[in-house]
């Protein structure tokens, strides 16, 4: 276009602009959606940036007013202490002063100081870049990534729309770290810590945040992600000593429903409490465990439990268990931030006198092992998606460790009853919609918010399956993952590692089904066991070898018998 051209087109838009404001809102005015305030989105948006399902009040609660007054008067010494960030005098105020709580507008710049992360940008200047060209030709997680992007915090603002720009660096992230980690990879729960931290800073400040935390000894998430998940096992034997030393009451008969504390601790300790909390409360614990790390999970779980064992203790199942502790709390969690935050520094305090406030540093196993940053080719099993059939080691050790735990509560209740423990009988895994599959505490909605651990498949690095392990007084496997399990997770190997569809593997080697069988009468049943319990695992079992070009062929037909209700199928 020439100089005549340009400056029509100039003078076209001005009057476009001016036409738009004389004519303000008469018929016909072009308004989109978005400019209007009337667009309801506006209407449920909170704070944060969180849509809610209805219309938030109008009027803004007199508390929540005074709360917004003391952020606003803290946000002048925020601002002082940022521009004096090394001096003696903020050292000594930064601890009180962040439990307190971080003003909103400041998060992003003080969680950048506290991680380090300006620090890692200029020693590894070029890095992000390099690891994300080298995530475009060879990452093998990216199929895993896509599908946890799509689901992480799409009740939030900036990640509503497929494709957002928040979206896509979170994606950009994600599948950057999983290069330059390779030993973990990408692991499932990790889109959360990364979307939380893009909400505060930038695509590069995040991966660098990211790093931090899971390299950072203070922090040490590496070994929640990586293979086994070493430290959450860890953690969450240290939450049942605590909760056998200081709530034995409420451990009973949690015990006694078969609740175990992973059904209900998994996503405290593998997200830092974002997706069991409300988003404020969750924002402020994310505060305090940036500056002290992992040392505030036990006391803050502790805290969760003590705060709330008058409401816990009065419930007879498991699905009243898990219903208050992973969905109810994370809507109204019944204690306000402040209280929450100030009963956790006293328990903190509590657990310390009686040598009970942390589990101890990280082991050698949880650290990574590999220098970060090295490419290494992946194998052509990783390249084309196929998974292994059996758990690793460090898989069997987790599943072993969760079903030694239920054995030893399993037996504790014997002890204190006349007769066996039976915990489908007030709600157990075996009845209940609530199992080691978060996907089904979780909801499953593709829009389903804050929850996106539940609903992913299984070509992380860090397979989630492992948590599959159910009791031996169960013939039961619910495992972490949910598009992986073929059935509706009503059924399963008692534990074993059976092997599973994929959308890489569709069609399973085994599928094991188990028939619980019932006598005509009490008497005909030859011992005490409960009666809707397998006998054995070998007996009675149908193989069919399918051929494609052939009919099926059944093969070693035994009939049916009362010691040996269950069924397996083999196909090959």
């Amino acid at each position: 276009m020439n100089e005549e051209e340009l400056l029509k087109r100039s003078a076209a838009e001005r009057d476009r602009i001016f036409s738009c404001y004389d004519r303000g809102r008469e018929s016909g005015a072009q308004i989109d959606p978005w400019e209007d305030p009337g667009f309801e989105v506006y209407h449920t948006t909170d704070r944060y940036g969180f849509i809610h399902d209805k219309r938030l009040p109008q009027k803004v609660d007199p508390n929540e007013v005074k709360l917004r007054h003391v952020e606003m008067e803290r946000i002048k010494k925020w601002i002082k202490m940022l521009r004096q960030w090394e001096s003696p005098a903020t050292v000594d105020k930064l601890r009180r002063r962040i439990y307190k709580g971080i003003p909103n507008s400041l998060r992003g710049q003080v969680w950048i100081k506290l991680l380090g992360v300006q620090n890692l940008k200029q020693q590894h200047a070029g890095k992000y870049d390099e690891m994300l060209q080298l995530a475009r030709q060879w990452s093998t997680e990216i199929r895993q990534i896509d599908a946890d992007v799509a689901r992480q915090y799409r009740d939030h603002i900036n990640y509503r729309e497929r494709y957002s720009i928040t979206q896509r660096s979170m994606f950009y992230v994600l599948a950057a770290y999983s290069m330059y980690n390779m030993e973990v990879g990408y692991c499932q729960g990790m889109s959360v810590l990364a979307g939380l931290l893009l909400l505060y800073m930038n695509e590069e400040d995040a991966f660098w945040g990211l790093s931090v935390l899971l390299a950072d000894k203070k922090y040490s998430m590496h070994g929640f992600y990586v293979d086994g998940f070493p430290k959450l096992n860890r953690f969450i034997e240290h939450h049942d000593k605590i909760m056998s030393k200081f709530l034995p009451k409420l451990k009973r008969k949690l015990d006694k429903c078969g609740c175990d504390s992973i059904l209900y601790a998994l996503k405290w300790f593998f997200v830092i409490f974002q997706e069991r909390t409300p988003v404020s409360l969750g924002l402020r614990i994310w505060d305090v465990f940036l500056l002290d790390g992992d040392r505030i999970l036990p006391p803050m779980a502790y805290s969760v439990m003590k705060l709330h064992k008058r409401y816990l203790m009065p419930m007879e199942s498991l699905d009243e268990f898990c219903g208050y502790l992973q969905m109810k709390l994370e809507k109204n969690f019944g204690f306000d931030d402040d209280t929450v935050i100030n009963a956790m520094e006293r328990n903190m305090e509590e657990l310390k006198r009686a040598k009970l406030d942390y589990p101890g540093p990280p082991l050698p196993h949880e650290l990574p092992r590999h220098p970060f940053g090295i490419f290494k080719e992946p194998s052509f099993s990783s390249k084309v998606g196929r998974r292994s059939e059996e758990f690793s080691e460090a898989q069997h050790v987790m599943r072993e460790s969760v079903a030694q735990r239920r054995d030893v509560a399993s037996s504790e209740g014997t002890r204190e009853n006349s007769t066996p423990v039976d915990p489908a009988g007030c709600g157990g895994l075996g009845g209940s919609k609530f199992s080691f599959d978060p996907s089904m505490d979780d909801g499953g909605s593709p829009n389903g918010s804050r929850r996106s651990l539940a609903d992913t498949s299984v070509t992380s690095t860090a397979d989630l399956s492992v948590f599959s392990s159910a009791t031996r007084s169960q013939a039961l496997d619910n495992s972490l993952d949910t598009q992986s399990n073929v059935s509706d997770g009503s059924s399963g190997s008692g534990g074993l590692p059976t092997p599973r569809a994929t959308p890489h593997q569709p069609s399973p080697d085994v599928v094991r089904i188990y028939v619980p069988y019932t006598p005509p009468s009490p008497a005909s049943y030859k011992d005490d066991l409960p009666r809707t319990l397998p006998r054995s695992l070998e007996t009675n079992k149908i193989r069919i070898r399918v051929d494609p070009d052939q009919t099926p062929i059944v093969e070693n037909l035994k009939p049916f018998t009362l010691e040996s209700p269950e069924l397996e199928l083999d196909l090959k």
